[in-house]
Formats: C-alpha cells, structure tokens, sequence
C-alpha cells in the first residue's frame, strides 16, 4: 500500500516527531512518503497538491488539522477519490476560542476548516478518548490513538551532572514541558501555575524548572521577580529532543495542566506519556486522558476554562507529597499503553482496512 502523510509543521516539531515516529515503524507492507509543510501555508496547499498528484498514493494521512494539509488532501481527492485520514490532537474551533488570540475572523475560518475536515474526511484520528466519544455523539467515526513515546529513549535515568549544573541541589524540583504562548483572554501562559505554586510554597526547599520557550516567557520571569522568587525557579529555554530525555529526569514532580473545558479534556498532550516513560510524579488536573489513566493521588481539581484557585490546590498537594520516586516503576507501567511501537501497529491495522476496500 502506498500512502502519502503530510505534516502541517516541521520535521523537528511535535507534529513531525509523531509522524516520523508512526514512518519508521510501519511494515513493509507500507510504501510511505512524508511531506511537510514550509513557512508560506498558503503556497503549502498547493505543494501538498502537487506532490499528491505526482506519487499517486493509495491513501494520504493528515498529520494536524490545518489547512494546508487538510486542503492539499481533499483537493487531490476531488481529483482522484483518494481516501483521507486526519489525525488531531484538538477540538480546534474550541482551542481557537480558548487561545483568545484569533479574534472573529479566525475562529470563524477554523471552524469552517473543522466542519470540512469532519464531513469530507474518511476516517479521524484523534490522541483522547474523551474527543472519540464526543466526535461519536456528532456522528463522527473516530480511532483513537494517543500521543506516544519511545521507551528506549525516553527512561528513567539519574542526572546528578545536570542537576548540579541547573544548581537545583537536593531541593524538590517541581517542572513542566512545553512552549509558553501569552494567552490575552485569560492573562496566562503556559508554567502560570508553576509559578504561582513555587510562591505559595517559598517556605518550603522546592526549586521550579520551566523547560521550553515562548513569548511567555518574559512575563514569567517578570512575575518571579515581583513575587521575590527570582532564585526558586529556572528557565532553561529550548532543549533538543536527544537531551530532553535528561531533562525530564531532573524534575521530581512534573505538572500536566489542561483547563476543565472541551478544550482541555479532548487532548492528551504528549508530555504525559514522556512524563510517566522516565519514572517521574505527575500531577494533572482532572480532565482529558489524564483522569482515565493516572491514580487518584496525582490529579487535581481544576474549574472550568481558567480557575484562578487552581495554584493554591496545586500547592496544597505538593506539601502532601513525601517520596515522589516511589511511583517510578509504576509510571514506567502506565507509559506502556503509549509506547509507540503499539501505536504504529495499531496504525498499521487501520491503514490495513482501507487497503483491504
């Protein structure tokens, strides 16, 4: 079977990691290309489309629901039948109006961009569970396959050299993962409860560790110096992939925090999965996939879009936490159902039944 992704993003990227990841694990069977998309989207559409017409493929994967992938494909396939498979990790019309940054126009584009993609689309493939069953009550068949891992590369590991070099000594280091993008509509970004929390718990010998960039960042960094805790919690900036493995494993505690809205609960994120292949305590708000997967100890109530309160919970349950390795193995466990290997052979089998018509 021959069978086309494109990636609406780089190669280094979230969604370029996924898809490479999905490629190399793909049987023989599979005669697989990958395309992804450059800086200009609009001229995207139309090199996605180009390509497609030159290979012929039995069968084009989406990788992210956005419009120069999603266009490329259906543009080919009102050519030449070809089936399309989307893959998204979003309710994007609903994360458009979270994000608070696209203003009426933009919302108004994605969701015409989300109905397209839901009524011209042969199969979607979402990354949680909670976005199947609600993809389900609209009609909408959907495979779930979550965000995914490598376990061999993603482990636990002890890094005395680092921690001494990001001078966390032996405090408890509470950390997260991610881009830090200024939301406007909620006057947050990406490591507010991090941030918030270390002040709450300044009494405490606890350290924070903000790994990733973003316009975020600065602000940030200004709210540390206001609160006095310029000195408890580290920005590292962007880490390449092969170090992030380490990285992670300087945290004690890594916080996964999605708001309690359509939003929040549809998504995955595939820092859970690195979080738990490397041993680390996690605590997530009560929402998505992280409700369905992590014990009762390590979730947190979180109200709504945006809960201002929600730090204070967080700094509540830290102060509870005594031994945050002992879950090790057990998290290592959990990371099982992520492992991409059994991803890709799942992936496998769907892209198997479209050859099998």
């Amino acid at each position: 079977m021959k069978a086309a992704f494109l990636v609406n993003g780089s190669p280094s990227g979230a969604m370029g990691e996924r898809a490479a990841a999905f490629v190399q694990r793909l049987g023989p069977e599979f005669e697989v290309s990958i395309a992804h998309r450059g800086e200009d989207k609009l001229k995207a559409i139309l090199d996605f489309f180009r390509g497609l017409r030159r290979e012929h493929p039995d069968l084009v994967y989406v990788v992210d629901m956005a419009f120069s992938g999603v266009l490329g494909a259906f543009a080919h396939k009102a050519l030449s039948g070809t089936p399309v498979i989307i893959d998204t990790g979003d309710a994007i019309t609903a994360l458009a109006r979270a994000s608070g940054s696209r203003g009426l126009a933009g919302i108004a584009l994605t969701a015409i961009l989300e109905k397209l993609s839901l009524r011209f689309a042969d199969l979607i493939v979402v990354r949680g569970s909670y976005h199947q069953e609600w993809l389900a009550q609209r009609g909408v068949r959907a495979e779930f396959l979550p965000d995914g891992v490598d376990l061999t590369v993603f482990r636990p590991m002890e890094v005395p050299d680092l921690r001494r070099q990001l001078d966390l000594g032996d405090t408890m280091t509470i950390g997260l993962v991610g881009s830090s993008i200024w939301n406007p509509r909620f006057g947050i970004c990406y490591g507010w409860e991090l941030v918030e929390a270390i002040h709450l718990l300044r009494d405490l010998p606890v350290t924070g560790l903000m790994i990733g960039g973003g316009d975020g960042i600065p602000r940030l960094r200004q709210k540390c110096a206001e609160y006095g805790i310029g000195d408890r919690v580290r920005f590292t900036g962007q880490v390449p992939y092969g170090e992030l493995p380490r990285y992670i494993n300087a945290i004690d505690v890594c916080l996964s925090t999605q708001s309690n809205d359509l939003a929040g609960n549809v998504r995955t994120t595939g820092k859970l999965p690195i979080y738990l292949a490397c041993g680390r305590y996690v605590l997530a708000t009560r929402c998505g996939q992280a409700a369905r997967v992590l014990p009762e100890e390590m979730l947190v109530e979180y109200r709504g879009s945006f809960d201002p309160d929600y730090p204070a919970r967080l700094a509540s349950r830290i102060r509870s936490i005594r031994d945050p390795a002992r879950v090790r193995q057990g998290q290592v466990m959990l990371a099982a159902s992520f492992d991409q290997n059994v991803l890709a052979r799942k992936l496998a089998g769907i892209l198997a039944e479209f050859a099998a018509r």
